[in-house]
């Protein structure tokens, strides 16, 4: 074997010799997906944010207290006249005036337009919810399309170490025949032509495999040089079950029951824009306390009054210039667009599934065809060996047949992840892609 070519073996040999050791399994690697990826946190801040505005803190049911405090001073030039006649004049007669009450402020009735607010933001909730659940059904579905090409490369690369390695025992065979004149001189060329590609073919997938392992420590934010292997185990969901995620699609999938929270969310806003048409009834009461200290010329020096006061209040606007109305038209068809926009998308899942399914099933057919492939191809490497062996095809025909083994393995793996990864795409658009094992 010539020296650039030992360098090349020895080389490529050393720099895969490093070998991780955490293996990072597709549970573990969903949580670390659910608890640290970027959208899912803001996708859960925002349903924080709903959660609050559902709470009772925000209804309107609650009543308001207010605490008022002041104090007024005055400094004036007065002039009195009496009733007797007299007057009295005083320069810088001063007035001070404190005073501090409590009022309480509570709406009875405001024509059921709060009830129906305080239902449209619990519903408005439950959408953020079916929100942050379509967040992390996107993510999910990243973070796979991105580990399982991890797990792609990861078993090409065996077919590539085995291919490579079948290469160079043919070169040292071929070295050994020429040696001793049972060859010529090509048989051994060819043989360190094909062990160089081979080699180069070996390098590049390690450098995918290190670029698509950082594209996933994207998707799980976490460190970028993190060493790790993938589980390259793919277990599919039986048919049976499979039918039924498809004939439940319609109840669940996400992108419907957004659609249909939409409408009930426009139908409450549509009932509580009607309150305009019933009178409020208000409730109020004050606790308050008022001192004041007057000049000569009032009838007292000084004042305290300390009490109780209490009120109850109709409001109806019999007519606020239309805008009510209007709102109230708009909000009308509102609910008609939310049908329409429900229609279509029921159109648009439907369409959606049947194409997931059908693709799901071809490439599912595909990878069985792949698997027999497989089998024909090593059939025939192993008596093309054989008959290289015998002397009766040249190493061409010989490589040939390996080639076809490499391309048969990486193409059975290939349909093997593409058909897991349309089992997930049709997971998610029936709305089952969080409620089974990976």
């Amino acid at each position: 074997m010539p020296l650039n070519i030992k360098v090349l073996v020895l080389a490529l040999l050393s720099f895969g010799c490093v070998s991780p050791q955490e293996i990072l399994t597709k549970q573990a690697a969903i949580e670390e997906t659910l608890e640290n990826n970027f959208g899912i946190e803001i996708a859960n801040n925002d349903l924080k944010i709903a959660a609050n505005n559902q709470g009772v803190l925000n209804s309107g049911f609650l009543p308001s207290l207010t605490g008022v405090a002041g104090a007024n001073y005055n400094i004036e030039d007065q002039e009195v006249t009496f009733n007797d006649g007299s007057t009295n004049i005083v320069n810088g007669a001063e007035t001070t005036q404190y005073n501090a009450s409590l009022n309480l402020n509570y709406t009875l009735f405001d024509g059921l337009g709060r009830w129906y607010n305080y239902k449209s933001l619990k519903e408005t909730y439950n959408l953020g919810e079916l929100q942050a659940r379509q967040t992390i059904e996107t993510t999910v579905l990243q973070l796979f399309s991105v580990y399982y090409e991890v797990a792609r490369i990861t078993e090409n690369i065996e077919v590539l170490k085995q291919t490579f390695d079948n290469t160079k025992r043919r070169l040292t065979r071929s070295g050994y025949a020429f040696d001793y004149g049972q060859v010529n001189k090509l048989d051994v060329l060819n043989a360190e032509v094909d062990l160089v590609t081979d080699s180069i073919n070996l390098l590049n997938a390690r450098q995918q495999l290190r670029n698509t392992k950082r594209d996933l420590t994207v998707v799980l934010n976490t460190e970028l040089q993190r060493n790790f292997e993938v589980d390259t185990i793919v277990q599919f969901i039986g048919e049976l079950q499979m039918e039924q995620f498809v004939r439940k699609s319609d109840t669940n999938n996400v992108r419907l029951l957004q659609a249909r929270k939409n409408i009930t969310i426009t139908d409450y806003d549509y009932k509580a824009s009607k309150s305009i048409f019933l009178p409020s009834v208000g409730l109020s009461g004050s606790y308050g306390w008022n001192k004041g200290e007057f000049p000569v010329t009032s009838f007292a020096s000084s004042r305290t009054t300390t009490g109780f006061a209490a009120g109850v209040s109709l409001t109806w606007d019999l007519f606020d210039g239309g805008g009510g109305i209007t709102n109230i038209k708009n909000l009308q068809i509102q609910k008609d667009s939310q049908q329409l926009v429900l229609q279509q998308i029921e159109n648009e899942v439907k369409r959606d599934v049947a194409n997931a399914n059908d693709a799901y099933q071809n490439r599912l057919e595909v990878f069985r065809l792949q698997e027999q492939n497989v089998v024909t191809a090593t059939n025939n490497y192993d008596r093309s060996q054989e008959r290289y062996k015998l002397g009766q095809i040249t190493s061409v025909e010989l490589r040939q047949a390996q080639i076809n083994l490499l391309n048969a393995r990486t193409n059975k793996n290939l349909a093997k992840y593409e058909a897991k990864l349309a089992e997930l795409e049709l997971l998610q658009l029936t709305g089952q892609l969080l409620n089974v094992n990976f």
